[in-house]
């Protein structure tokens, strides 16, 4: 039939389709400096960093799953960190208490693509944690019946829950990401 537009078809998340996206993602995020960096603005983003930034990207759309640390089983927020560092070459604790604990602590201005943020989305202390990719956004496995995605972290609902950021990596931590 002349002239007939095809109808569009549902999204469908392909290797290649993952791959583009996610290095736009990282190169967005790491094409400009945060408002103030630790070590200098005009400074590269290290490798170390780089490989917890591309890894946690490389998840967008992966569904949630409560106790979840791979790509095959789905993440929760918590084990999208634990795996994201694992691939970077780190051991990091599994759950978001204990990367909270185990975090070095750094002020919220000077965040740096690859920190973590600590959330409460609940009663108690730190039950949320995502990793900040630059340009006030962060990836994270936000919840049941939902994807890993980006948020910005100005977000209503977020920025009240930030409680702290820190890493788990860098001049102050030990090899491996935990403390003594």
């Amino acid at each position: 039939m002349a002239g007939r537009v095809p109808s569009p078809r549902p999204w469908r998340r392909t290797a290649a389709h993952a791959a583009v996206c996610t290095l736009t993602l990282l190169l967005a995020a790491c094409a400009s400096p945060p408002p103030r960096t630790v070590k200098g603005p005009d400074e590269p983003l290290p490798p170390l960093r780089e490989r917890v930034v591309f890894s946690a990207l490389s998840q967008v759309g992966t569904p949630y799953r409560y106790g979840g640390r791979t790509p095959e089983q789905g993440f929760d927020c918590s084990g999208l960190v634990w795996h994201s560092h694992r691939q970077a070459g780190l051991n990091p604790p599994r759950t978001t208490t204990a990367q909270s604990r185990a975090a070095h602590r750094i002020p919220t201005t000077a965040l740096r693509p690859g920190d973590l943020l600590f959330f409460r989305t609940g009663g108690g202390g730190v039950n949320h944690v995502g990793i900040y990719i630059g340009e006030g956004r962060f990836v994270h496995a936000p919840s049941s019946g939902r994807r890993v995605s980006t948020q910005r972290l100005d977000h209503p609902y977020w920025r009240p829950r930030l409680l702290h950021a820190g890493h788990l990596y860098g001049d102050t931590d030990p090899p491996g990401g935990r403390r003594p």
